[in-house]
């Protein structure tokens, strides 16, 4: 699972934990594990949402100023489904 650069390093403190993906399909799914920076991202939850859920609350939560700011990331390519994609980021083991 792939982030932008400006969000990465909040993503490994825990800051975020959310992301909104435009998708044709799911891309990832619940218990996969994605490398980030030294460790690695679990995730916990993937479920398809309405358009209209995509609030100024969610794009905050998943770490942008705005809606717009929002979908500018999340909408990149092909697909018009929604989904909502909660994970934890898991530093490496010792």
């Amino acid at each position: 699972m792939m982030f932008a650069k400006q969000l990465r390093e909040r993503v490994m403190l825990g800051e975020i934990t959310c992301s909104v993906r435009i998708w044709q399909r799911p891309h990832v799914k619940v218990g996969g594990r994605y490398r980030l920076g030294l460790g690695e991202i679990r995730v916990t939850s993937v479920r398809e949402i309405e358009w209209a859920k995509i609030t100024p609350e969610l794009a905050r939560r998943s770490g942008f100023d705005s809606v717009a700011d929002l979908l500018t990331v999340a909408k990149h390519g092909r697909g018009d489904n929604v989904y909502l994609v909660e994970f934890e980021y898991r530093e490496p083991s010792a």
